[in-house]
C-alpha cells in the first residue's frame, strides 16, 4: 500500500511540474512579444503561410439569393522565430497550445462571404511546435456568393468558389501556398469520407484549389495581389424535379391531348378540360419561379419546356372552338363548296385512314336535287299565291275530313253505271280533289327531301370538324413528342466537364 502511494504522489507530482514547466515555457515565450509585428527576422523577409481546406459538409446552394453554405476546416501554417524554444530546458515539450488571441495571426479571410462574416467562426488554440512553427486549424460555417447559371435548371452544374486572401499583408510580406505532404501539393478540397455528409440535392465533381496572383482587375503597379481560391463544381441531383413537376407536368399535358378524341360537337367540354389544364401548367411555372433567380440573362430550361406546354394548350384551346364552330354550321347559315367537301371529306380521310361510310365520302348531289326540283317549287309558289290563306286553312281541314273518300265516292259512282261516260264524268267531277292530293304527296315529298337534305349537310359538317380534329392531333402530338425530346436532349448533352479547367488536362485530384 505504501508503495502504491508512493507511486500516485511522484505522478502528481510529475504533473504538476509538467503543467508548470508549459506555464513556465508559455510565460517566458509571451514575454516581450508583441502580437501586432509580423514575423520577419529581415527586412525583406517574406512569411510563408500554407492553406489547406477540408470540407465537412456541403450545407445548401440557394439559388434564388445565390448563396453556398459550406461547414469546412481551414488549415493554416507559418513559422514565428520569436516563438521557438530549447525542449531540453522544459522537460521536453515539443508542442505548446497557446490561444490564438495571444500570437500573429495572417488575418486570411474569405472575400466572398454573403453575410458580411469575413473571419472564422471558433478562434480555437493554436499549435505551436518547438521550431517556431504554429498550426491552427479554425472551423467555419461560410455563407459565399456564388453566380448561378439557371440555362439548364435543373439539369445544371454549377462552378462556386472560395476565395482566401490576407485582409491586411500583400504578396511582398507573405506569401500565400498550398500545403505539401508527402512531397505532394494538395492542390484540392480535401475530403475525409467518414466526416463528410453528403448533400441530398448536389453531387461534388471537381474540387481544385489554385494560387492566383495579381487578377485582372489589379494593376502591374498594384502592390503584390494574392489569393488561393478553392472551387467546387458540383450538378444537381435532377430526381426531385422530374418527380414533382416534369412528370406531373407531362401527364398533365397527355391529358389535354385527349381532349381531340371528344366528339366534334363536345366543343365545350373540350374547351373546359384544355382550361383546366391550362391553370395547373400556370401553377407549376409559378412554382418554378419561386425556386430560381429572378435574373433576365437566362431562362431556366424546365420554364422553356412549360411555357411550350402552355403553347401547347392554347393552342389545342383553338383548335376546339375552331371545331366547335364548324361542327354547329347549317345549311341555313353556309354552303359547303364541293371543293371542301373533296378535300375534307374524300382526300384526307383517305390520307388519315379514318373510317368512313361510303355515304359520307362519296359526293352528295344535293344541288342537282334542289335545280330538279326547282320547277315543282315555283309551282308551289304559284299556288300559295293564288290560295287564300284561309282558303288553304279550310282546305287543309278538309282533306283531314276525309278528302280521299269523297274522291272514292265520286269514282265509285261512275264504276256502279258500268258506262264509260259516266266515269268519265265522274273523273272530271272529282280531278280537284285528285289535284289537290297530288299537291298535297308533292309538298309531303318535297319537305321530308328538304328535311333529309338539310340532316345530311349537317352532317357533313359535324364529319368536317372531325376530320379537322384528326389532322390537328397528329400534328399537335408530333408537336409535343418533338418538343418535350428535344428539350430534354438538351438537358442530357449539359454535362460537367471532364476537367476543371479547359484547356488544362490536370485532374488536381490525389
Amino acid at each position: 500500500m505504501r508503495c502504491l502511494a508512493l507511486l500516485a504522489t511522484l505522478g502528481s507530482l510529475t504533473a504538476v511540474l509538467c503543467r508548470n514547466q508549459e506555464e513556465k515555457l508559455l510565460k517566458d515565450l509571451m514575454t516581450n512579444y508583441n502580437r501586432n509585428l509580423r514575423p520577419a527576422q529581415g527586412e525583406g523577409d517574406i512569411i510563408n503561410v500554407t492553406l489547406k481546406l477540408t470540407l465537412t459538409n456541403l450545407i445548401s446552394l440557394n439559388e434564388r439569393e445565390e448563396t453556398l453554405t459550406t461547414n469546412i476546416w481551414i488549415e493554416m501554417k507559418w513559422c514565428d522565430y520569436r516563438l521557438q524554444w530549447d525542449p531540453d530546458k522544459y522537460d521536453n515539450i515539443q508542442i505548446l497550445r497557446v490561444p490564438s488571441t495571444e500570437v500573429w495571426l495572417p488575418e486570411i479571410v474569405l472575400e466572398n462571404n454573403i453575410d458580411g462574416v469575413f473571419e472564422i467562426t471558433l478562434y480555437c488554440n493554436t499549435l505551436v511546435e518547438s521550431n517556431g512553427c504554429l498550426l491552427w486549424m479554425p472551423p467555419a460555417i461560410y455563407r459565399t456568393s456564388c453566380a448561378i447559371f439557371v440555362t439548364y435548371f435543373p439539369f445544371d452544374w454549377q462552378n462556386c468558389s472560395m476565395v482566401f486572401q490576407s485582409q491586411t499583408y500583400s504578396a511582398n510580406e507573405i506569401n500565400l501556398l498550398l500545403k505539401e505532404e508527402d512531397g505532394q501539393t494538395i492542390e484540392w478540397i480535401v475530403i475525409d469520407p467518414k466526416a463528410f455528409t453528403e448533400n441530398g440535392e448536389w453531387a461534388i465533381k471537381h474540387r481544385p484549389a489554385k494560387k492566383i496572383v495579381n487578377a485582372e482587375r489589379f494593376t502591374p503597379d498594384d502592390l503584390g495581389y494574392q489569393q488561393v481560391v478553392f472551387y467546387l463544381i458540383i450538378q444537381r441531383k435532377p430526381l426531385f424535379y422530374v418527380i414533382n413537376i416534369i412528370v406531373p407536368c407531362v401527364l398533365i399535358s397527355s391529358v389535354a391531348m385527349l381532349v381531340y378524341f371528344l366528339p366534334a360537337k363536345a366543343g365545350g367540354q373540350k374547351c373546359t378540360v384544355s382550361i383546366n389544364v391550362l391553370l395547373a401548367q400556370t401553377v407549376f411555372l409559378f412554382l418554378i419561379a419561386q425556386k430560381v433567380p429572378e435574373t433576365s440573362d437566362a431562362m431556366p430550361l424546365i420554364a422553356k419546356y412549360l411555357t411550350f406546354l402552355l403553347v401547347v394548350t392554347v393552342v389545342i384551346v383553338a383548335n376546339a372552338v375552331i371545331v366547335l364552330n364548324v361542327s354547329l354550321r347549317t345549311p341555313n347559315t353556309h354552303a359547303m363548296s364541293q371543293k371542301v367537301r373533296q378535300i375534307c371529306l374524300q382526300r384526307l380521310p383517305n390520307f388519315l385512314r379514318m373510317h368512313m361510310r361510303r355515304s359520307d365520302m362519296a359526293p352528295c348531289p344535293l344541288l342537282a336535287r334542289r335545280r330538279s326540283s326547282l320547277g315543282l317549287m315555283v309551282k308551289a309558289d304559284e299556288y300559295m299565291l293564288w290560295k287564300a290563306r284561309t282558303e288553304l286553312i279550310f282546305e287543309k281541314q278538309k282533306e283531314r275530313a276525309g278528302l280521299m273518300k269523297a274522291v272514292l265516292e265520286k269514282i265509285g259512282k261512275g264504276l256502279e253505271n258500268r258506262c264509260t261516260q259516266d266515269l268519265c264524268h265522274s273523273l272530271v267531277q272529282a280531278g280537284p280533289e285528285i289535284r289537290a292530293c297530288v299537291d298535297a304527296c308533292n309538298h309531303i315529298a318535297k319537305t321530308l327531301q328538304e328535311q333529309n337534305d338539310f340532316d345530311n349537310e349537317n352532317e357533313e359538317w359535324i364529319l368536317v370538324g372531325r376530320v379537322i380534329d384528326r389532322v390537328c392531333f397528329l400534328v399537335m402530338a408530333s408537336l409535343f413528342v418533338l418538343g418535350t425530346v428535344s428539350i430534354f436532349l438538351m438537358a442530357h448533352f449539359n454535362q460537367v466537364p471532364a476537367v476543371p479547367f479547359p484547356g488544362d488536362p490536370k485532374r488536381y485530384l490525389p
